[in-house]
């Protein structure tokens, strides 16, 4: 710890730490996710539209839209505020989310968090405190499914090909004839001389 001078005080002077101590912007991620670093959505920014990505993402900005992580993990920071619906493996909320949470794998609601939207995931936790209005489906099938949405939510609907409409000229109405007096038939039988 302290090297001993000859006169038994600890020499002066700055000594470098042999075990410098990292500190990571998102310590809720799995030890999985925290090999890799996350790109990061900063307080001052706000989007508008659909995000997609094949990385990890930590929201601490305003996002409205979509937001696609299919194979990845999404945190909503303390300071980020999400109107979207959000598709990703897992999903930590620690600032606010308004609209539905589909986590292939977990979505976990922490106590300074707000939620109005409804979760489906197979494993959900909402921590005491936290702030919650909407419906939890847990089913182990779930995680199947929001793969399946994700992938709908980024592939245009498919329909038929549209067809130019067809201009019909109006038929014109037929005019009222004014009634004939009826005439009687003449029915004729037999042969004709």
């Amino acid at each position: 710890m302290f090297e001993i001078g000859k006169k038994g005080t600890p020499e002066p002077g700055p000594r470098p730490d042999p075990s410098p101590v990292r500190t990571e912007s998102s310590p809720q991620r799995s030890s999985a996710a925290s090999s890799r670093e996350a790109a990061v959505i900063g307080p001052s920014i706000h989007i508008d539209g659909d995000v997609r990505g094949e990385e990890d993402l930590l929201i601490e900005g305003e996002v409205s839209g979509t937001v696609n992580l299919k194979n990845n993990s999404l945190t909503i920071g303390p300071q980020g505020k999400v109107r979207a619906d959000v598709y990703a493996h897992s999903i930590y909320v620690d600032g606010y989310l308004e609209g539905d949470a589909y986590g292939s794998e977990r979505v976990n609601v922490r106590k300074s968090a707000t939620v109005k939207g409804n979760i489906t995931s197979p494993r959900v936790s909402l921590e005491d405190g936290a702030k919650f209005k909407g419906a939890i489906e847990m089913d182990p099938q779930a995680g199947q499914n929001v793969i399946n949405r994700g992938a709908q939510q980024q592939q245009p609907p498919r329909t038929a090909p549209q067809q130019p409409p067809q201009t019909q000229a109006a038929a014109p109405k037929p005019v009222a004839q004014p009634a004939k007096p009826e005439s009687p038939s003449v029915v004729k039988t037999g042969a004709v001389s």
